[in-house]
């Protein structure tokens, strides 16, 4: 590894701590700032009880002092607290068990966008204008342009509903298939637009062209040169897209009722429970921070001719 590129793997590590330190400070902030309390739904408290329960927690301190003691804990023990509403639990306990279901969950959606997507993407660029290429096209811009909660909606009333196929509750045997292919599809057709746009520059080249005089079997420049660099895009996009399908999966497990992260995310907002808000919403940021920093790497070193600046 030379020098430049150690700099420029110092100089984002550096960028990355300052996001996720900005990421704690203004969902601290904003947590305190929001009017009411954790405590305000809570049936029959007392004034007294109320202080008590503040106390306890350290909600009773000025709100710098709260924030340097959340800070220094997180920094020294990674420790977010106990969680309000889930009386006797660690909110880095609750978290690592709700990812154990959501990485399954990303990992395996990721994995397949990956792979379909970049046989169809190649498919289509080889055909192109062909009526393969067409359809794939249409297929793939339909599921670009749905939202997620829409897609598990109407594979919810197509699957689970009408056909009884699978199970609509994501905690049951295989129900874990429909979260995973409704979180699949908009990566999948990004992927397959991405590889098409790419192999079809790629092939456009001039080194592509003079393989082919010199005649270059047509398999060999398709794996051999095209396909190759036609994946340094859809390797970049891979990262964050990980991190996007774990993130983005907060809606979907609320569909399909997955016990991941995304339920533990929307019950601390509903709960005002401020330290799993915040744990939760810490996580997200640092699985996205950490996904693209690795990208940026990768991209490195799969093209070394790339300059870092």
């Amino acid at each position: 590894m030379n020098t430049k590129t150690l700099m420029y793997i110092i100089k984002r590590l550096l960028l990355a701590i300052l996001t996720v330190w900005l990421v704690i400070t203004v969902t601290f902030f904003v947590m305190h700032a929001v009017p009411g309390g954790p405590f305000v739904g809570e049936k029959a408290v007392s004034e007294s009880v109320m202080k008590a329960m503040e106390a306890k927690y350290g909600l009773d301190k000025p709100v710098i002092e709260q924030y340097f003691t959340y800070l220094g804990d997180i920094v020294t023990r990674f420790d977010f607290g106990p969680s309000l509403k889930q009386r006797g639990r660690m909110v880095i306990d609750i978290i690592a068990d709700g990812m154990k279901t959501s990485a399954v969950i990303g990992v395996i959606a990721a994995f397949i966008a990956l792979a379909v997507g970049v046989v169809l993407g190649s498919v289509a660029a080889l055909r192109r204008n062909k009526l393969i290429d067409r359809v794939i096209m249409v297929i793939t811009t339909a599921f670009v342009s749905m939202p997620s909660f829409i897609i598990g909606s109407l594979l919810l009333i197509v699957f689970s509903v009408r056909l009884g196929w699978l199970p609509a509750n994501g905690a049951a045997e295989n129900g874990l298939v429909l979260p995973v292919v409704t979180l699949s599809l908009y990566p999948m057709a990004y992927i397959t637009r991405l590889t098409r746009s790419s192999m079809l520059d790629v092939l456009g080249q001039d080194y592509i062209r003079t393989a082919r005089a010199k005649g270059v079997s047509k398999w060999k420049i398709i794996f051999g040169h095209a396909m190759k660099n036609s994946l340094i895009p859809v390797i970049t996009y891979f990262g964050p897209m990980l991190a996007y399908i774990v993130t983005g999966s907060l809606v979907v497990e609320q569909i399909f009722a997955v016990p991941g992260i995304g339920r533990a995310f929307v019950n601390s907002i509903t709960g005002r429970d401020y330290p799993l808000l915040m744990g939760t919403t810490i996580i997200l940021a640092v699985l996205i921070v950490v996904m693209n920093l690795l990208s940026d790497i990768m991209y490195k070193i799969v093209d070394p001719r790339i300059n870092l600046e």
